[in-house]
């Protein structure tokens, strides 16, 4: 017995090590790629889908300049967002009669303009229209009313006339890759839904029915849950009731401590546990595979390192290592993985009064690019096939024209612990020490010459919040300052070199890193 739990502890640590391994021993760090051994086309789970406030904040001209820059250096497919149906969207309304009135001009404008710029919606159908609802309870600044249908027939009648009207406005054809999500996070009571999860699937139920009367081939999931909650039940009930289900919807955050905090007043603890945020993830697959759907599609609809949007490690350097960390570990098991959110346009706890407030958004409310933008923009310069790789915190590609990239980092959770919150600990100006060197080696190149070209975040490089931090944090930014920020973190080359490349088809290379850094190298072939 001894033995076997020996064994079996081995077996575990070995597990921990190739899934979530940190590298902790960065002296001793060796990436090798070879641009001969390919391992398939690179999964770009990562950039299927991202997260914004809700629907009216997105008829907001800064808000939209935004997105159309995020989409062009990022290349987000999808958008999904809150709000859609709530009562500032002027979607629902009934006559002295009880009669339903419908209007789509305030959606039309908001889609419109997401179609324009090549992205598409991630429709999450919520909250319920004052006018429909069976009560007043609500959430949030923008009051998202989160009570059942009075009646599930206008709710279901609602949906389908909605969806009736994507048809015609944009065509069977793009409407059918779209993804329809019903509601959001229901399993938060009272926050997000008054009602009970047997009510819940009864609103999904209405809600796919009347989506799959205009047309079945269109695609409905759910059930949008907090903490990866609801899987295996959400199957088991559609499998039971034969309700359509097409994929699952499911989020997960890497705090410790509740679910819903909007103001941020509870305090957070970013969690040390390695498996944060891909266990969940890695779960949820596996209680996919052994349901009675085992092909279902899974989409992580929200995720970040914290729920709440007060939060500063959303405005640290950490977050940009910790969001390259967590999306490798994950791998294969998720379709898409919606950071949450794009922008610090966002009014859940209404109007934000300073720049930098922990807000989720990659980019501030002025559209200064945080260190997490980064991760993205970086990911989105990776080539389109994959190379083989045995480092675990690091992705080598090659694209068509003969280039080489490689994104790498070091993630260390340098958080104290329980013994501090977020709230104290990442508003605090925090040196990162040195983690030694890497030894980089790509093999295979052909003969010639080539330009590297280097790009870095980390502490105090392309690091916003530094800056704001050594202006004294003041509580309006002037326009001079705005611009001063924007331009010292511009994403921009930190290093540029011409590299002769000989018979032997190696580049060699040492870069030396420090905590929590983001390197991206591009080797371009002359």
């Amino acid at each position: 017995m001894k033995r076997f739990l020996l064994t079996f502890l081995i077996f575990v640590n070995l597990i921990n090590i190739n899934l979530f391994g940190q590298n902790s021993n960065v002296e001793n760090r060796i990436i090798k790629i070879d641009y001969n051994k390919e391992s398939g086309k690179l999964n770009t789970m990562f950039k299927e889908c991202i997260g914004a406030g809700r629907a009216n904040e997105g008829l907001r001209a800064d808000w939209q300049q935004q997105l159309a820059m995020t989409k062009k250096e990022c290349d987000f497919k999808y958008i999904r967002m809150h709000g859609l149906l709530s009562d500032d969207m002027a979607v629902y309304r009934e006559d002295s009669k009880g009669n339903p009135e419908y209007n789509y001009q305030y959606i039309d404008a908001l889609y419109d303009f997401i179609l324009s710029i090549k992205m598409k919606p991630f429709v999450e159908l919520g909250f319920m229209p004052s006018a429909l609802a069976s009560g007043k309870e609500t959430i949030f600044w923008w009051k998202g009313n989160v009570t059942p249908p009075k009646d599930y027939k206008k709710w279901e009648d609602l949906i389908r006339n909605l969806t009736q009207h994507f048809k015609e406005r944009y065509g069977d054809e793009e409407v059918k890759t779209w993804y329809f999500e019903v509601w959001n996070e229901p399993n938060l009571t009272p926050g997000f839904w008054t009602g009970t999860q047997a009510e819940y699937f009864k609103l999904y139920e209405y809600a796919a029915r009347g989506i799959k009367s205009v047309n079945p081939a269109y695609k409905v999931g759910g059930p949008a849950t907090a903490g990866a909650a609801w899987v295996p039940e959400t199957i088991e009930f559609c499998i039971k009731n034969n309700v359509p289900l097409d994929f699952i919807s499911t989020h997960t955050y890497g705090v410790k401590q509740g679910f819903l905090d909007e103001f941020g007043t509870t305090g957070t603890v970013l969690n040390k546990d390695e498996s944060s945020i891909s266990g969940d993830v890695i779960n949820s697959r596996q209680q996919i595979s052994n349901s009675a759907k085992p092909k279902l599609e899974l989409h992580y609809t929200e995720w970040s390192s914290s729920y709440t949007p007060a939060d500063p490690v959303h405005d640290s350097y950490h977050s940009a290592a910790y969001i390259l960390q967590k999306l490798k570990q994950i791998g294969n098991a998720a379709n898409s993985m919606s950071y949450w959110v794009f922008t610090d346009i966002f009014e859940e706890a209404g109007p934000r009064f300073t720049p930098f407030h922990g807000g989720f958004g990659l980019l501030n409310t002025q559209g200064i690019k945080k260190p997490a933008y980064f991760s993205y923009s970086f990911l989105n310069k990776l080539g389109e096939t994959e190379l083989q790789n045995k480092d675990t915190s690091s992705w080598g590609t090659k694209n068509s024209k003969g280039d080489v990239q490689l994104l790498f980092w070091d993630f260390t959770n340098t958080h104290p612990g329980d013994s501090m919150n977020n709230q104290t600990y990442y508003i605090k100006d925090l040196p990162s020490k040195p983690k030694g060197s890497i030894k980089i080696e790509v093999d295979g190149l052909q003969k010639g010459n080539y330009t590297l070209e280097i790009y870095k975040v980390g502490y105090k490089t392309n690091d916003a919040y530094a800056d704001y931090l050594a202006m004294g944090k003041p509580s309006q930014l002037t326009k001079q300052q705005v611009e001063t920020i924007k331009r010292k973190n511009d994403g921009a080359l930190i290093a540029s070199e011409k590299v002769r490349i000989d018979a032997t088809g190696t580049l060699k290379k040492d870069i030396k890193i420090n905590e929590n850094d983001v390197f991206l190298l591009n080797l371009v072939r002359q």
